[in-house]
């Protein structure tokens, strides 16, 4: 399973802000994409995001989230 916060983490500059969602036309679900939470999660403990935003569906799923690069 790709860690779909990585890559965008990767591809973002120092400072800049970005919203991580699902892409369909990479096989990513709203159930696979609920890892990309934890993924990002993992990056704001070792201080290279902060997690600005998570966007939720009415039914709990996580749909998108906000995110800056500090490092």
């Amino acid at each position: 399973m790709r860690d779909i916060a990585k890559e965008v983490y990767s591809k973002m500059k120092v400072g800049s802000v970005a919203w991580i969602r699902p892409v369909a036309a990479k096989g990513d679900t709203l159930e696979t994409f609920q890892t990309a939470h934890a993924g990002a999660q993992a990056l704001e403990q070792e201080g290279l995001i902060d997690i600005e935003k998570v966007q939720r569906q009415a039914d709990g799923l996580i749909d998108a989230i906000r995110i800056q690069r500090l490092a």
